[in-house]
């Protein structure tokens, strides 16, 4: 799909920028698990914090296909800051967008795009990762609203949030969604998770102790609200998985045109020339079902398509999400091999980015699931015809 002259210099900005901010940083941040606090002022003053909110709130309202560019982008430089970015404006800032009263949008937009506020969304708990359907979270309507209770797990931007959304089970037994300010008493981030990858993503539990949540949207329909965040999630993550692909394709030509093993480059192999072009058929082919899922999550905003079946949303994003992480994970163990002992050792990129290819196999549904749930579609339309 041929990029718009806009889109183009709106991903050279995002390029410039990894390149010269992000990828310099990323081996750092790795090995302190952590990100400089600074790259989201930085991350803001490019309007990244705002890219899905409208510019009546002060964002820059960019279509599905731009929001994606711009994460792949950042993903070639650092995945943990793109994880970081699609959590805040997908399901976070995407979803007041959508789903928030008027005052909601104006007392929170605003800040979610200037990144006075990050976001972080609270959906999964111990016994409810890849089944968000049995959180057990409690929310409790009183006299001073709506209370809070329980623990959530992997909450990314968990205890550097402004704002959380956070999925809880009302009396009534339906799932509602609630912003949340961290701010508060109630809310306690705690336990950073060790991961094998994105080691620099702040991935955190949250304990809510009658934490006070203002609803968003109808409270029956939080549950619809957060699977349909997750196609969106999903959209985001395939764009991601394909910027790391894309970095270790990078690598491994660059390292391949210039080892030289028994007087030849590694370029000049045969074997090596195989792996380099299907690295490239798998990224070329993941990147066009991302841009395809993002054109049917751009028409979904407006109504004009369907979640369901399996041209639906959900299928598509599942799709996007399942090649692009496979891909991911493959180019970059492809790489490592390329590199041979160098690329087991920390002094090199490309360890780095199989680890971090293998997160995108996992979090926002697993493979597993992915497959559950792009066969659930397919069969769905089978029996509706």
């Amino acid at each position: 799909m041929p990029l718009s002259d806009e889109q183009l210099e709106i991903q050279a900005l995002a390029r410039q920028f990894a390149a010269a901010e992000l990828a310099p940083r990323s081996a750092k941040w790795d090995e302190a698990r952590a990100l400089d606090e600074g790259v989201f002022g930085e991350l803001a003053e490019l309007g990244f914090l705002g890219m899905l909110v409208p510019e009546e709130f002060g964002g820059l309202d960019f279509d599905v296909l731009t929001y994606l560019v711009v994460l792949e982008e950042l993903a070639r430089g650092d995945a943990a800051v793109a994880l970081a970015v699609a959590i805040h404006n997908g399901p976070v800032a995407g979803m007041v967008a959508r789903h928030g009263s008027e005052e909601q949008k104006s007392a929170w937009l605003p800040r979610l795009a200037s990144g006075e506020a990050l976001g972080a969304f609270a959906l999964s708990e111990s016994g409810a990762g890849s089944d968000p359907s049995a959180l057990e979270t409690r929310a409790e309507e009183g006299g001073d609203g709506w209370a809070l209770t329980g623990e959530k797990r992997w909450v990314t931007n968990g205890a550097r949030a402004g704002l959380a959304i956070v999925m809880a089970r009302m009396e009534a037994g339906a799932i509602g969604a609630f912003l949340v300010d961290p701010a508060q008493d109630g809310y306690s981030a705690h336990g950073g998770e060790k991961t094998m990858g994105l080691r620099a993503s702040q991935t955190v539990s949250v304990s809510l102790a009658d934490a006070h949540g203002d609803p968003l949207g109808r409270p029956d329909r939080g549950l619809a609200y957060a699977l349909s965040a997750l196609d969106t999630g999903r959209v985001g993550i395939a764009a991601q998985a394909v910027g790391i692909a894309q970095a270790a394709m990078e690598h491994a030509t660059r390292y391949a045109m210039e080892r030289e093993q028994f007087g030849r480059h590694l370029a000049d192999f045969g074997a090596i020339q195989a792996k380099l072009a299907e690295m490239l058929r798998q990224i070329l082919g993941a990147r066009a079902l991302t841009y395809g899922a993002g054109e049917v999550l751009q028409a979904s905003r407006s109504g004009a398509t369907s979640r369901e079946g399996p041209d639906g949303l959900t299928a598509r994003a599942a799709v996007a999400k399942l090649a692009a992480s496979e891909a991911a994970t493959w180019v970059a163990d492809e790489a490592v091999q390329i590199f041979g002992g160098y690329g087991y050792m920390r002094d090199y990129p490309v360890e780095k980015l199989l680890r971090d290819a293998k997160g995108t196999e996992i979090y926002e549904g697993t493979s597993e699931i992915l497959r559950l749930v792009i066969a659930r579609e397919v069969l769905r339309d089978a029996q509706a015809g």
